[in-house]
């Protein structure tokens, strides 16, 4: 069976260099050396400052709303975040779970991300912040989000689960907005097992983070205010450390595996518009086809050949009943989750597993 991702699994050798000295030191958690290292080094990588890890993406998003003070309640008034509804369910279900109301806005239909556009028209006196989504890792419009941002005076948290060593203009992508968050889980471009990371604009704001995920404590005897245990631990930071020691082959190999789908499929089915000046990262091979009826069938077909692809993301999220959400339905992230299937991409898979998987899509698309 051929999944539609797989975890990338490091040198062994070195991972046991690495817990050999966690068994040395008998640290694994609270801020040991090698969450310490990691932190410094995915700094200098990614080319940020003020890097928190954090155990998971969506313990990273929930941090980043109390962190900013978006979760901060007008009393008699609900809290209220404009979002997108083409995401993964974190993406909201985070902000509710901080007592954010999710606020959709309709997407672009060629980027696929949150359309600027249509941001203001959702802005109400209840609005806090704007928590756009660098979908598949392409790139939000960052000048036109951040610009209505400043004018509204709302916060911008970008979930850049997807995003990991993407760059704009010439700079990390992460250094957008008033923080983005990482997600570090199991199948993404750069893994830590589970985890994740949370990138501040400012430096205070990942001081006050810093309590928030250890409990609210700030000293030996002092407890600064509410937090919870959201700390990444030191067996995580060494499968991090492992991963990043190979990122560069990683990002190499998924970028083969692009150019060779590209090579079958090019011109021949709708892809995402990638944004001008912004790099890939190769995380994701996403493709729109005709209809629904259209990406049950290939998905059946290649069941059948062994394939495993996935409809990501759906539903849309303005539709799922839980978020109890009351804001206007978004026609192009519903046409477009309807439409979407991500065929599979990962290092490891072979040549002519992208070629016959190509030909499987063709069958049910020419």
């Amino acid at each position: 069976m051929i999944p539609v991702t797989k975890p990338y699994f490091p040198s062994r050798e070195r991972l046991n260099q690495y817990i050999d000295g966690i068994y040395e030191r008998q640290w694994l958690t609270n801020n040991g050396q090698l969450l310490q290292q990691l932190t410094e080094r995915l700094e200098a990588y990614l080319g940020v400052e003020n890097l928190l890890l954090v155990s998971n993406g969506t313990l990273a998003l929930q941090i980043a709303y109390r962190a900013l003070g978006v979760s901060d309640a007008t009393p008699g008034a609900q809290p209220e975040a404009i979002t997108t509804p083409f995401s993964f369910i974190a993406t909201a279900s985070s902000l509710k779970w901080e007592g954010v109301q999710p606020v959709f806005a309709d997407i672009d239909p060629n980027t696929w991300c949150l359309n600027p556009a249509n941001i203001e028209a959702a802005i109400t006196p209840n609005t806090r912040a704007i928590v756009p989504v660098h979908v598949f890792g392409n790139a939000c419009d960052v000048e036109a989000i951040d610009s209505i941002a400043q004018e509204h005076g709302l916060k911008v948290i970008y979930d850049a689960a997807h995003a990991f060593g993407v760059r704009y203009k010439g700079e990390s992508l992460l250094k957008h907005g008033d923080a983005a968050t990482l997600s570090f889980h199991a199948t993404k471009l750069f893994h830590t097992g589970e985890g994740g990371a949370i990138v501040f604009k400012r430096k205070e704001d990942l001081e006050r983070a810093k309590s928030m995920i250890n409990f609210g404590i700030t000293g030996p005897d002092t407890i600064g205010g509410l937090g919870i245990n959201a700390k990444m631990n030191e067996l995580q930071a060494a499968m991090g450390l492992c991963v990043l020691d190979e990122i560069e082959q990683i990002s190499a190999d998924r970028q083969a595996v692009t150019e060779t789908y590209n090579h079958f499929l090019e011109g021949k089915l709708q892809k995402q518009r990638i944004q001008a000046g912004a790099s890939y990262n190769h995380a994701y091979y996403p493709v729109a086809l005709e209809n629904e009826a259209k990406v049950i069938e290939l998905m059946s077909t290649l069941r059948d050949s062994g394939v495993l692809a996935r409809r990501y993301f759906y539903p849309s999220l303005d539709s799922v009943s839980a978020l109890e959400t009351t804001s206007t339905t978004c026609p192009e992230s519903r046409k477009l989750a309807e439409r979407i299937v991500c065929l599979p991409i990962y290092s490891g898979l072979k040549v002519e597993e992208i070629e016959m998987i190509s030909k499987k899509v063709l069958e049910v698309t020419q």
